[in-house]
């Protein structure tokens, strides 16, 4: 008996799953990428004309005797503003992964051109989840890259290159924080589009249309 329970819980995650995602797909994604496409309008996300000067600051303030050295406000702004995005995006994929795999019919010969859609969406999905989680190491990374760096300007003062080094890393994550905004943004659209020409052949597999994924 308790078999069975568990078995009609597992049946009504599910489909409460499967819901919500189509509720997903269909609502919240074209919200997701109007909603990122406002965000790249600021200022923080124009490449082109965005003050790229990001010079190790020497202004420092002391706290009990220790010598305090800011992050790069600068950076810290644009990641703050990236990173719940990207984690909705990784959250986004993973549950549309989910959503996907479950409607897959069991394993028979013959008729399995919708199968073979569905897998081919899961594989673009999981690619922009790895891409996405990518992005966000990159945040940890960069945090520990330039502690390390301005570890060293402290301790060697006098060795000008490290003050440039921090400089560049600035730089480098601006620009990678800034693509990953686009990338977040395209990647919604791409998702979208993907499952929603192919809506019919991902819930329904196992029927005679052929046509060509898109």
């Amino acid at each position: 008996m308790a078999q069975t329970e568990a078995v009609k819980q597992a049946k009504e995650l599910h489909e409460t799953l499967q819901a919500d995602t189509e509720n997903r797909l269909v609502q919240k994604f074209p919200e997701r990428i109007i909603h990122l496409n406002e965000l790249l309008k600021m200022p923080e996300f124009k490449i082109a004309s965005n003050d790229m000067n990001c010079e190790f600051n020497k202004n420092s303030d002391t706290i009990s005797g220790q010598t305090l050295i800011p992050s790069n406000k600068k950076i810290v702004e644009v990641i703050e503003i990236v990173k719940p995005n990207l984690a909705q995006l990784a959250e986004d994929a993973k549950a549309l992964v989910m959503w996907v795999s479950l409607l897959i019919p069991k394993i028979e010969d013959g008729n399995n051109f919708g199968v073979s859609v569905q897998e081919e969406t899961i594989a673009a999905i999981n690619e922009v989840e790895i891409k996405t989680t990518k992005s966000l190491l990159e945040i940890t990374l960069y945090y520990s890259a330039r502690a390390s760096l301005i570890s060293k300007v402290c301790k060697y003062p006098f060795i000008e290159d490290y003050q440039y080094a921090v400089a560049e890393l600035d730089e480098k994550q601006y620009f990678i924080m800034s693509l990953a905004m686009h990338e977040a943004r395209n990647s919604y659209s791409t998702m979208h589009e993907l499952v929603i020409k192919n809506f019919d052949k991902i819930k329904k597999p196992r029927s005679s249309n052929n046509d060509s994924l898109y």
